[in-house]
């Protein structure tokens, strides 16, 4: 069979696509930074820069538009909200938006390596987290339910701010969003003039070397922004030690870690008439030798199988076209916002997996599965949002979206038994989900209104369909599926004084099933499984409450929240009890109710001129309701994260940071050798940065972290039952000059 992995320039139905390479793409395009840039722009750009880039991940007077569509301070959000600005992101050079957010209370990390990691949210994961783009969708219906999007399709480089909205979001955007939203926006140009910027990121750990540039401008009318960057990055080592029952008696190497990406973007805005506003954003990221990550088990338990998941090649095309009209003063609107993408998707898989067939058998033997998917994933989407101020206290949002993945795949896999005679092999090319489409389509209407001066109530609702089918000539007898959901949401904000607000929300959110939900059939990738098709799957549905309080005055900030949300309908893969081919069968099926509760807290305390302390504490549990006994935790029980910092007027600064993460007990490690419990653990980290100088127009700036400080062996929540633990202790060092 070919392989298609190697043919995806080619488009389907053999139109012809001409691979543009992406490395001269990115020479192209920093050629244009360096002719665009000007001497004159830098003084503009710092002040720019220090405006808007403010760390402000507790900060009261942070602007937030994600939760109710209306620019609002997070003091005043009903709703629990986190807002991580660029200034935070230059301090901790994060690889991806991920790991910007490992001190928000609420959130935890899946996945390891420089590009791999992807956020939990509330004890939710993969599909059940909404992630968006300036307020268009990244999910795509081909990922699995437990393993979303990567996130590093957007540049870190580009981003303005990453909002997170912990909790349900349904009413504004639809499906996915039953866990939370986080809305990654990117920059715009704050004012007159050309500015740019150009960076360096070394990581000792996984040999890192990482470069981009920017250039932003706004002349008149007119505003642009051209972005290019590239990475290279290796494997990184784990460090010696002992985590729960594994003991690594030497550091050991996590493969499949590294990976070779970069992107490319440009972004052009125009002014047409007063209040009318368009836009035209372009965007490329491609990634080469990306991969799950694993430690091979022969370190720490033979008997394991050894499981290799690799992505040799991602390309991610995006296009998106908006236009905006403030100031309409018309009966049906005062401000329009209209905007469309399309965007391809191309992604290749290989799995390879070796489980010996024990010590007593001839050596070598065993059986060796090695599968090959490739997927072509195309989206349209659109959306139209409306407001309207009604009288002098009522603003109505309204509006509807819509969007169309069509996945084109191909499967093969190869199983081969050695070690009692001749070797046997077993080939297959049948396509374990069927070329298909799936489509998207909703409106909704949110009203907020100010009752007096310090009363806020946001309620609203949404009316969604979701329809999948399989492509004529798919080769599959697949029928075609419809689900539709009608969800609604309150939330209420009370100013007890101009220091105190409170909060409560009760809302519902849903996620329609995915086509491998719905379509899958066939042997697991494992190849330990076979999982028959789900074709009575329903929309997985969330009842979620809130309840916080929100304290400022000049020197201290702090949150607290209470939660519960209640999934039901939950998507969950079980056993069957029967075989098919010799292999335990498996179906996704709906369980009844599944419970999360936590609290989270955070403060931001400025004890001193230059001296700031911040911290977060998360403790978070879940139920299966109809099996108490039965554990679905696969997140963190609870998180205490703390930070000091020293900033010397800007000249340098200086920070300690120490996370600790409680054991958790009700979570299924399956054979994994970790034990019955997953273990805690603490790890300390000292970060730092100066200006070095400033010059004319150029300014210059180095920052440096060392993470892990203490060498421990660990691993995230998520990362338990697949054993994947994080670095050793790691030196990164980034530089920074803006002109």
């Amino acid at each position: 069979m070919p392989d298609r992995s190697t043919q995806h320039p080619q488009a389907i139905g053999g139109e012809a696509r001409p691979r543009v390479s992406l490395r001269n793409a990115l020479i192209s395009a920093l050629a244009l930074c360096a002719l665009v840039a000007g001497p004159a722009a830098a003084q503009r750009a710092d002040s720019a820069r220090s405006a808007a880039a403010r760390d402000t991940v507790f900060e009261s007077d942070a602007i937030i538009v994600t939760a109710t569509r209306t620019p609002r301070p997070v003091f005043v959000t009903p709703a629990p909200v986190a807002v991580i600005g660029a200034e935070s992101m230059r301090r901790t050079q994060p690889n991806t938006i991920t790991e910007a957010l490992r001190g928000v209370p609420g959130v935890d990390v899946t996945g390891v390596g420089v590009q791999q990691p992807r956020p939990v949210i509330r004890g939710q994961r993969g599909q059940r987290i909404l992630l968006l783009q300036d307020g268009t969708r990244l999910n795509n219906a081909r990922r699995q339910q437990d393993f979303g999007e990567v996130p590093a399709l957007v540049d870190v480089a580009a981003i303005e701010r990453i909002e997170v909205v912990r909790g349900p979001a349904s009413v504004l955007y639809g499906s996915d969003a039953i866990g939370g939203v986080i809305n990654i926006i990117t920059r715009r140009p704050a004012q007159e003039g050309v500015h740019g910027l150009i960076g360096y990121r070394f990581g000792q750990e996984e040999s890192q070397h990482r470069g981009n540039a920017s250039v932003l401008g706004r002349i008149g009318r007119v505003d642009f922004d051209v972005l290019a960057s590239l990475r290279k990055a290796g494997d990184y080592r784990a460090p010696a030690g002992r985590f729960g029952d594994i003991e690594l008696g030497e550091d050991a190497l996590v493969q499949g870690t590294g990976v070779d990406d970069g992107s490319v973007a440009a972004r052009l805005g125009i002014s047409i008439a007063d209040g009318h506003t368009v836009s035209l954003r372009a965007e490329r990221y491609q990634a080469d030798g990306a991969g799950f990550g694993f430690v091979d088990p022969a370190a720490y338990a033979p008997t394991q199988p050894r499981i290799d998941i690799r992505y040799p090649e991602q390309r991610f095309w995006k296009t998106t076209l908006a236009w905006s009209a403030v100031q309409l003063g018309t009966p049906l609107a005062d401000r329009v916002d209209v905007t469309g993408w399309l965007q391809d998707n191309e992604r290749s898989l290989t799995f390879d997996l070796f489980q010996s067939f024990g010590p007593q058998a001839p050596p070598g033997a065993g059986v060796t599965v090695g599968t090959h998917n490739f997927t072509d994933l195309r989206t349209w989407g659109g959306r139209l949002e409306a407001k309207k101020l009604v009288g002098s206290s009522l603003v109505v949002t309204y509006g509807g979206d819509a969007f169309r993945d069509r996945s084109v795949n191909t499967d093969s896999s190869l199983t081969v038994v050695t070690g009692f005679g001749p070797p046997t092999r077993r080939v297959s090319t049948t396509s374990l989900v069927p070329d298909a489409t799936y489509r998207s389509a909703g409106v909704f209407v949110q009203s907020e209104l100010a009752l007096g001066e310090r009363a806020t109530l946001v309620a609203g609702g949404r009316a969604q369909t979701v329809r999948a089918s399989a492509e004529p000539g798919s080769g599959m007898d697949v029928e075609a599926k419809l689900a539709s959901s009608l969800v609604g949401a309150v939330n209420a904000l009370y100013r007890i004084s101009d220091h105190i607000t409170l909060t409560g929300s009760v809302g519902r959110a849903f996620r329609a099933p995915n086509l491998i939900e719905w379509f899958f059939e066939g042997p697991t990738p494992e190849g330990n499984g076979y999982q028959i098709r789900s074709p009575d799957l329903v929309p997985e549905k969330a009842l979620s409450l809130d309840a916080g309080i929100r304290y400022r005055d000049g020197t201290i900030a702090f949150e607290a929240f209470a939660f519960r949300n209640r999934v039901t309908d939950g998507i969950r893969i079980s056993p069957t009890g029967t075989r098919i081919g010799g292999l335990a069968a498996y179906q996704n099926v709906n369980v009844d109710a599944l419970i999360f509760r936590g609290i989270e807290l955070a403060t931001e305390i400025h004890v001193a001129p230059g001296v700031t302390v911040d911290g977060a504490y998360t403790r978070l549990s879940s139920e299966d309701a109809l099996d108490p006994s039965n554990p679905i935790g696969d997140s963190f029980s609870s998180r205490l994260h703390a930070n000091a910092r020293y900033d010397a007027a800007g000249a340098w600064w200086l920070e300690y940071g120490v996370r600790h993460n409680g054991e958790r007990r009700d979570v299924a490690l399956t054979e994994n050798p970790v034990g019955d419990v997953l273990p805690a653990f603490t790890t300390h980290a000292i970060r730092g940065g100066a200006t070095l100088f400033r010059r004319g127009a150029t300014t210059q700036r180095v920052t440096f972290g060392i993470e892990n400080l203490t060498n421990r062996l660990y691993a995230e929540a998520s990362n338990v039952s697949f054993f994947r633990p994080e670095p050793r202790r790691r030196l990164t060092i980034g530089l920074e000059a803006s002109f």
